[in-house]
């Protein structure tokens, strides 16, 4: 059993080293400094070789220490990371089991979960880890199964990837132009075209077509890159006119090809869930990391390829809007590259894969990438990464390429080994792999610790479907919550319509008055109410319209609030229920000036209150409206006091949240580093005393061999003397040495105790370093979990009133006064 090390942040337990020679582990851990992610990791190794779960095992150490991932899963193997049982009990086990495994153990399913759930619980015993620390992996990360292309579990919009960026495209032309590259490609590949997205005709349209609306900062969606690709706003692509270069009928058959692809009706699964935004995708709303886990299984190839190059693009834009570090921020975990990061061919998914292993470590994003198939890989390409797990291999010439790439990575470090790697990957057994990493002095042999998460093998749709049923159904929740509650601000009863007429009430032509539109018809109106002949009816509402200034120069907060209330008409005293007003996004898009239903059409107006039928009544509203801004109008600001940083302007709390995170895990590596460095001279100084009186241990012990000899030769010597030579001056000598001899041996005792003395010094040394690291720890978690909300409300010079609107909202009501809205 190895004892599994103190949970140490930034650390990660993999397993234990093995000697290759025994054939058995040396009982001694083996630890992985977070850090050196950064510069990425390779994991190779044939089916049955334990990769799958040495990266399990590394993304639950990762979960752990709170780094957000994103996992590329094109088999389904990581979907056992939601499989954490921390009860360890069959009935949990149960649910997963496969019946055929069962049946060929001659089990039933019952009797198979029981000795599963032992199994799993005798082999993290034998890690020594505990049901405590399944629970605290289960804690510490929200675990969320995206299926892009599919609503088995989260779906996933890709819309998001065709908006425009936030930055000013010039400012950073040479990135932006790589990611509308690798997009095109990528849509090139899902209408089944081969062609090069550089130097095509296609290739060159679309990418025009992307610079030309990013550079208008206006977003781009299927409908108008189709409209685009038929009608382009822009006379010229190079020298020559457009139908010249890539004439219309050509053109028309790209666009019709993208029409067929937006027609499908399974293509509607791409425009729904949620969207392709690395923030949302690595944190949760409250700042909580996540893992979340992209499930491509069910996609075809092209499919794939278009998602995954999506992702990778979204993620080089979000991994450049961040500020640099050394400290592990964040993780992309890709199961298989294979096809996707090739040797010679250039599909769209490289360049960004590229990108991420030669810039990705100055932003303190990881990326780990992971093969079976160790022939048909770009290992220049990986000659960046700083880490390699090697496994058991298929055939020679699969070693022969490893073996070749990892001395290219060696090599690049600017270091060297004289370890056999052919003679040492070819005596690699199941779970034991070969591990380099060029921050540390040689490659090691371990072997993977057990992993928490059961291993199931990979999950088809209709069980992520199963994993992810209560986090969507939480969603819709959610969604009928607010729906009703909006529903529940805006409804109006029967009773507050006050004689209605056929006709505006006549009001001071300086009132403001707007419509919103009919958009139901009668006869939809009609069977919603369960009525033949509905009628339609004007009510008054007041839309309040203004803007609030927060100002607040400590923080940084200097930012106005477009403000526009629907509320109720005013009660016979001028007031109005500004509590229960709804907040209306885009007004003026919203309302029309005149009435726009059928002139045939018979129509009633309810009255309007007389403390709002004149203009002095209006700006009375308007004086008490401010007043109510400023009672109630407020912007909250998260800030972490300790860290003595703040919310910046547009930062969302997610992002801020994750900024403090990353910015404790700095000063926590930190401050882990001095005292590793302080207790390691010590330690130094420690190891150097102890190795002084091993010799010294060593050196009585000698003497005292020696002094044994000599005072046995001494006493043979002073008996030949006594009874055959008659003389007994020896005797005086053999006492000398039987004294030296006693001597020796007190020396060596004394140097005995000297060295356990200090044996027990560097135990409780260690024990020092443990508690210390263990307080940082405790301080660091504490810490970040320091972060304030703190208002910010309006002084009264920053409250304004922009206008009070009368405006008539439709309703279709039936015989019993029940009603529709009739807009939309």
């Amino acid at each position: 059993m190895i004892q599994c090390p103190p949970e140490k942040l930034g650390s990660f337990y993999l397993g234990g080293k093995y000697d290759m020679q025994k054939k058995a582990l040396t009982g001694e851990a083996v630890n992985y400094d977070s850090r050196d992610l950064t510069t990425h990791a390779v994991c190779v190794g044939m089916t049955g070789s334990g990769k799958t779960g040495l990266c399990i095992g590394l993304l639950e150490e990762a979960a752990l220490d709170k780094v957000p991932a994103i996992i590329i899963d094109p088999k389904g193997d990581m979907t056992n990371l939601l499989l954490q049982f921390e009860d360890l009990d069959p009935s949990s086990f149960k649910e997963w089991i496969n019946p055929d495994d069962a049946a060929r153990k001659g089990k039933t399913v019952d009797e198979f979960a029981k000795g599963t759930a032992e199994i799993w619980e005798k082999g993290l015993g034998s890690w020594g880890q505990d049901k405590a620390r399944i629970k605290a992996l289960k804690e510490a990360v929200e675990y969320t199964i995206y299926t892009p292309g599919s609503d088995a579990g989260i779906p996933i919009n890709i819309m998001g990837s065709f908006a425009a960026p936030s930055i000013n495209f010039d400012d950073d032309a040479e990135m932006l132009r790589e990611r509308i590259q690798g997009t095109v490609g990528a849509l090139l590949g899902m209408i089944g075209s081969k062609e090069d997205p550089a130097r095509s005709r296609e290739g060159i349209l679309l990418a025009t077509l992307f610079e030309h609306y990013w550079r208008l900062g206006e977003d781009l969606d299927l409908a108008k890159l189709i409209n685009g690709i038929q009608k382009p706003p822009f006379g010229q692509l190079g020298v020559f006119d457009v139908d010249t270069f890539y004439p219309q009928k050509d053109r028309f058959k790209m666009a019709m090809d993208f029409n067929t692809l937006v027609a499908s009706p399974q293509f509607r699964y791409w425009l729904q869930g949620d969207a392709l935004d690395i923030e949302t995708i690595y944190f949760t709303p409250e700042g909580k990391p996540k893992h979340s886990i992209f499930y491509i299984a069910h996609l075809s190839e092209s499919e794939r390829m278009f998602f995954v190059t999506l992702l990778l693009n979204s993620l080089i834009t979000w991994m450049r809007s961040q500020s640099g570090t050394s400290s592990l921020r964040s993780l992309l975990y890709f199961d298989e590259i294979f096809g996707y990061f090739p040797p010679t061919q250039n599909p769209p998914s490289k360049k960004p894969l590229l990108t991420i292993l030669k810039q990705a470590r100055a932003f303190g994003v990881g990326a780990v990438l992971v093969t079976q198939n160790p022939v048909d890989i770009d290992y220049k390409g990986l000659s960046n990464a700083g880490t390699w797990f090697i496994g058991k291999l298929q055939t020679e010439r699969d070693k022969m390429r490893v073996v070749d790439g990892l001395k290219g990575a060696i090599a690049e470090a600017g270091s060297s080994s004289k370890l056999d790697f052919d003679a040492l990957i070819s005596a690699l057994g199941s779970r034991v792999f070969l591990y380099h990493n060029v921050h540390e002095a040689e490659p090691i042999v371990y072997h993977t610790r057990w992993v928490m998460s059961y291993l199931r093998g990979p999950l088809t749709r209709p069980q992520v479907k199963q994993l992810m049923a209560k986090e969507k159904e939480a969603r819709k929740v959610q969604v009928i919550k607010e729906s009703t509650t909006t529903q529940a601000k805006t409804a109006q009863s029967s009773s507050d319509i006050i004689s209605p007429k056929s006709q505006a009430p006549s009001l001071d032509p300086k009132i403001l008055q707007r419509y919103f539109g009919v958009w139901k018809s009668a006869s939809e109106a009609a069977q919603e109410l369960g009525s033949r002949n509905p009628y339609l009816r004007y009510d008054p509402l007041v839309l309040s319209v203004g803007k609030v200034r927060f100002y607040n120069a400590k923080r940084g907060v200097d930012k106005i609030k477009d403000i526009a209330y629907l509320s109720l008409g005013p009660d016979d005293f001028g007031r109005i229920d500004w509590q229960h007003s709804v907040g209306v996004e885009d007004w003026q898009k919203k309302l029309i000036e005149t009435a726009d239903h059928p002139d045939t059409l018979d129509v009633v107006y309810s009255n309007v209150p007389d403390s709002m039928d004149s203009l002095k009544e209006v700006k009375t509203i308007a004086k008490e409206f401010a007043n109510w801004l400023y009672q109630n109008e407020k912007t909250s600001l998260f800030e972490h006091p300790k860290l003595k940083i703040f919310q910046e302007q547009g930062e969302t709390p997610a992002a801020f949240k994750m900024r403090v995170q990353q910015l404790a895990r700095e000063m926590r590596d930190e401050e882990l580093d001095k005292i590793q460095d302080k207790f390691e001279d010590k330690l130094d100084s420690l190891e150097d005393k102890i190795r002084k009186e091993q010799f010294d241990v060593e050196e009585a012990r000698a003497e005292v061999r020696s002094r044994r000899t000599s005072e046995m030769v001494g006493m043979a010597e002073t008996i030949f003397s006594v009874f055959v030579k008659g003389r007994s001056r020896s005797i005086s000598s053999a006492t000398s040495k039987s004294r030296m001899r006693k001597k020796a041996a007190q020396k060596l005792e004394e140097s005995r105790a000297d060295l356990m003395e200090l044996a027990e010094d560097r135990d409780q040394l260690e024990r020092d370093l443990s508690e210390a690291l263990g307080e940082v720890r405790e301080k660091w978690e504490l810490i970040v979990e320091g972060v304030e909300e703190k208002e910010i409300t309006p002084r009264k010079t920053d409250i304004k009133v922009d206008e009070i609107i009368l405006v008539w909202h439709p309703y279709w009501v039936d015989e019993h006064g029940n009603k529709v809205p009739a807009r939309r």
